[in-house]
C-alpha cells in the first residue's frame, strides 16, 4: 500500500465520483479505477459500492476514510514540521546567560524570538560564568551564550550587546554606602567579594581597574554567580564591584554605589562560528533584526544610591 493509493482513495471518498476524483488527481479515470481495486484487493474488501448511477462507501470505506483522513493529516504536519525545521522556524535553543544577563536580556530575548519564531523553543541555563559557557558551546551542549568577554579558545562568533560600568555593592549598614562619591582608590583597603574561576572578565576588570591606582583587592570571599555574591555582601563579608545591571534583581540589605573611574565591561552575544543549525541561525537573525544586539548601547541602571529594606 503506497501514500498514494490512500490519497486516491481519500478524493473518490470525498467526490463519491470516480470521474470528478480523476479531474482533481489530474489523471486519466481507468487509472483511477484501477488502483482503487488494487487496493480494495490488497485491503480483502470492497471500499465503495458501484452503480451505473453512483458510488458510496461500504461499512468499511467509511471506517477507512476516517482512518485515511487522520494518516494524511499526520503526513501533511510531518511534512510542514520537517519544513519548520529545515527553515530554521522549529525546533530547540539552547542559550545560557552570565549573571544579571538573565534579568536584563532574557526578557527581551524570549519575547523577541517568541514574536517571530512562535514555534522555537528556548532552552534556558542562567547564572552561568563565561568559561562555563564558552566550555559549553566548545562541546555543543550550548547553542547560544550571553557572556562577558574575552572568550578563551577559537571557533567562536560574537556580537557585543552592551558596555557598562561596574558599580559597587555595599552592605547598607556600611560606611561606604553613606559617602556621597566613591572612587577606585576609596577601596584600596576593603576586603572583596570576588567571582570564583580564574577566567572572569569581572575579576579581569576589577583588577585592571585597581592596578590603575596602585592596589591589589583583598579577595576575602568567592562567589560561584550574582545569587551567592550579594547574599555574602549583604551579610557585610565583603564589597564587590558588580555590572550596574544587577541593580535590575536587587537584595534587601545591599545598597548600589556608582564609583567614578570604574572599569567597564562588556556583554556579548556568542555562538559557534560554523554553527549550521537552521534553528540557531534564525534566532540570530530574529534578534539582529529586532536590534537585541545593540554595540555600545549603555545598560539601563537606576539611581545610584538605591537600597532595597
Amino acid at each position: 500500500m503506497e501514500l498514494r493509493h490512500l490519497r486516491y482513495f481519500a478524493e473518490v471518498a470525498d467526490t463519491r465520483h470516480f470521474g470528478r476524483a480523476a479531474e482533481r488527481l489530474h489523471m486519466a479515470q481507468p487509472a483511477l479505477s484501477q488502483s482503487i481495486r488494487q487496493l480494495e484487493a490488497e485491503l480483502g474488501t470492497p471500499l465503495f459500492a458501484r452503480t451505473t448511477r453512483q458510488v458510496r462507501l461500504t461499512p468499511a470505506g467509511e471506517f477507512f476514510q476516517l482512518e485515511v483522513a487522520r494518516i494524511l493529516e499526520s503526513v501533511e504536519a510531518a511534512t510542514r514540521g520537517v519544513r519548520r525545521i529545515a527553515a530554521g522556524r522549529q525546533g530547540l535553543v539552547r542559550i545560557a546567560f552570565t549573571g544579571s544577563a538573565a534579568h536584563t536580556e532574557l526578557p527581551r530575548m524570549a519575547r523577541t524570538v517568541k514574536r517571530a519564531l512562535p514555534g522555537m523553543g528556548l532552552e534556558i541555563h542562567a547564572d552561568l560564568l563565561t568559561p562555563a559557557q564558552v566550555d559549553g558551546l566548545h562541546d555543543g551542549t550550548l547553542d547560544l551564550g550571553v557572556l562577558r568577554p574575552p572568550m578563551a579558545g577559537d571557533g567562536l562568533a560574537s556580537r557585543t550587546l552592551s558596555t557598562e560600568p561596574l558599580v559597587l555593592a555595599v552592605a547598607e549598614d556600611h560606611a561606604l554606602a553613606q559617602q556621597p562619591s566613591i572612587a577606585m582608590g576609596d577601596l584600596r583597603t576593603e576586603r572583596f567579594v570576588l567571582f570564583s574561576g580564574p577566567d572572569s572578565a569581572v575579576n579581569d576588570a576589577i583588577l585592571r581597574g585597581a592596578r590603575e591606582v596602585d592596589f591589589v583587592p583583598i579577595r576575602e570571599h568567592e562567589a560561584a554567580g550574582i545569587s551567592v555574591l550579594l547574599p555574602l555582601v549583604a551579610a557585610d563579608l565583603g564589597v564587590a564591584l558588580v555590572p550596574a545591571s544587577v541593580r535590575a534583581a536587587p537584595l534587601a540589605g545591599v545598597v548600589f554605589r556608582e564609583v567614578t573611574d570604574a572599569p567597564t565591561v562588556d556583554l556579548a552575544l556568542v555562538w559557534r562560528a560554523d554553527e549550521t543549525n537552521p534553528a540557531v541561525l534564525a534566532v540570530l537573525d530574529a534578534l539582529a533584526d529586532d536590534g537585541t544586539d545593540h554595540p555600545g548601547s549603555p545598560a539601563t541602571t537606576p539611581e545610584p544610591d538605591e537600597v532595597v529594606r
